[in-house]
């Protein structure tokens, strides 16, 4: 069966859900929580906050590292698991934020809230590198309005896609909140 991943960025983790067969019948294949931080790390720009302007961008360098590795091990298991099952893993949707400024880190860890926004870009930015050493086909959405901009790329009416996602959801149990639903949108527009 055709399989597709959608992937959602939380701080040190993200939701994958992975849905195969067709957009008339998808059905849930897996999902998973991939870790995006080594057992024990904090967040990289909150870790650094006290940290020397060097000391600080050495500790974030080292998380973004750590993180990438993690992104794409994750990855490519799903991937090599579900190929080992008989898939064919068609592509890979993550879900993507606006950007942001080009902050040092010095900037960055100076004002809290810049924290929060690099920390969210660095983990989706991940997530996108971790396809992409893959090699698997990629494909984004704003997170902002992951829903909509699935049902715009599937050509599918607002309420159809919910009906699909919900149906979705049935089949995979609790839990099924924002994040899986986005998540599963994602994977629906990599599918396609």
């Amino acid at each position: 069966m055709r399989v597709a991943f959608g992937l959602k960025a939380r701080t040190g983790r993200a939701v994958f859900v992975a849905i195969g067969g067709d957009l008339g019948a998808p059905q849930i294949v897996e999902r998973a929580e991939l870790k995006l931080l080594p057992e024990g790390a904090f967040a990289p720009y909150h870790a650094a906050e006290k940290l020397e302007p060097a000391a600080a961008k050495k500790s974030v360098q080292r998380s973004i590292a750590a993180a990438e590795r993690l992104a794409a091990q994750g990855i490519g298991d799903a991937a090599k698991r579900l190929a080992k099952a008989g898939h064919e893993v068609a592509g890979c949707s993550v879900l993507i934020g606006p950007g942001m400024p080009a902050w040092t880190t010095a900037e960055i860890v100076a004002v809290h809230v810049r924290m929060h926004q690099a920390e969210g870009e660095l983990f989706r930015n991940v997530l996108v590198a971790g396809a992409k050493a893959c090699q698997l086909a990629l494909t984004t959405l704003p997170e902002k309005t992951a829903l909509d901009a699935a049902a715009k790329a599937l050509d599918l009416p607002r309420a159809q896609l919910d009906a699909k996602i919900a149906a979705l959801g049935k089949q995979a149990g609790a839990p099924w909140g924002k994040d899986q639903k986005e998540a599963a949108a994602a994977a629906l527009v990599a599918l396609k």
